[in-house]
């Protein structure tokens, strides 16, 4: 059944944007402090760009920025500057400005608290919103902004580009095949002003819900200095397991996924592009529909909450349905 979040997609959204085909859309980024930045400005601005997607350009940008985040503090002017001198991407002073003089926007900020308050600015322009992982600084502004969306009736996506390799397991999985179990690796570095996986262990557990999709009931999470390691049981008995590297503690830095199946195991999701992302946004941009359902947005946010909170209580399980009525009782 399609969700109701999609459903409630207004033909608004589809007049305006179908009518804008002829042309490229005018595409906004809120926060210059990711190397998305430059990723993204590469593969729309620049018809020369190997990985070239047509149909858009960012023309607009919000700078944003974290000073109590290193990584945004110490990168967002270089983004910036690569931005409008590069690529003549228009600097605006407020959110609610550049939203009115766009067709479409993506929240890139690579702190996931301003996401709900941005997010929130946007709404009046009524525009279409990819917002970059991490979804949210919170389990709870997540569900803030679905509901949010929902309720101004502006459709938006959350995506992790793991979700999108180019070798991903399920383009090589026999489709009469059942899956069984699944485990994905990635980096997980913290982030002291995030949940733990929030920040970089996102990825893994992306691409785990890409091959499982969603359906997860509890998590189990074994925490060391070095790697996390978290199980969710799935309500039809499937298995899906997580294990988060850090690289500053000499972990591996890369990528990948094992599928168990019952006709044999599959491997894959180490060949990382951008441009499916993309191309993926940008066919949102022009159907307003999410190909990510929110509902399974929410969940792998509440996927990472539980691991945490596993984490807190000494590595037991926990549901995901305790942390999601936690959440919202907030």
């Amino acid at each position: 059944m399609r969700s109701p979040l999609v459903r409630l997609v207004p033909l608004l959204f589809l007049a305006l944007l179908l009518s804008s085909r002829a042309a490229d859309l005018r595409i906004g980024m809120i926060g210059l402090d990711t190397s998305h930045v430059t990723q993204y400005l590469g593969i729309l601005n620049d018809s020369k760009h190997k990985d070239h997607v047509p149909g858009g350009k960012i023309i607009a940008a919000f700078k944003g920025g974290s000073p109590d985040i290193e990584s945004s503090r110490s990168r967002v002017d270089g983004f910036t500057k690569t931005a409008v001198e590069k690529y003549g991407v228009k600097l605006y002073e407020t959110i609610e400005e550049m939203a009115k003089n766009v067709d479409a926007i993506l929240i890139l900020s690579v702190d996931g608290r301003p996401h709900l308050d941005q997010f929130r600015r946007t709404l009046a322009a009524k525009k279409p919103v990819f917002i970059d992982k991490p979804f949210a600084g919170t389990l709870k502004d997540a569900i803030e902004i679905a509901r949010l969306s929902a309720e101004a009736k502006v459709p938006v996506f959350s995506s992790s580009s793991l979700r999108y390799t180019a070798d991903g397991p399920m383009r090589s999985i026999d489709k009469a095949a059942q899956i069984i179990s699944a485990f994905s690796f990635s980096p997980a570095e913290l982030e002291p002003h995030h949940p733990d996986l929030f920040w970089y262990g996102i990825h893994g557990v992306e691409a785990l819900y890409t091959v499982l999709g969603a359906g997860c009931e509890k998590v189990v999470r074994t925490h060391a200095k070095n790697t996390d390691v978290v199980t969710g049981v799935w309500s039809d008995g499937r298995v899906g397991t997580l294990q988060g590297n850090r690289r500053d503690g000499k972990g591996f830095g890369g990528y990948g996924v094992t599928v168990v199946t019952s006709k044999g195991v599959v491997k894959g999701g180490e060949k990382h592009s951008y441009k499916p992302l993309v191309e993926d946004y940008m066919k949102f941009f022009q159907t307003g529909v999410s190909p990510v359902p929110v509902e399974t947005t929410l969940e792998i946010l509440a996927f990472m909450e539980a691991a945490d909170e596993s984490k807190r209580r000494g590595g037991v399980p926990v549901s995901l349905a305790e942390v999601m009525k936690k959440a919202r009782a907030k």
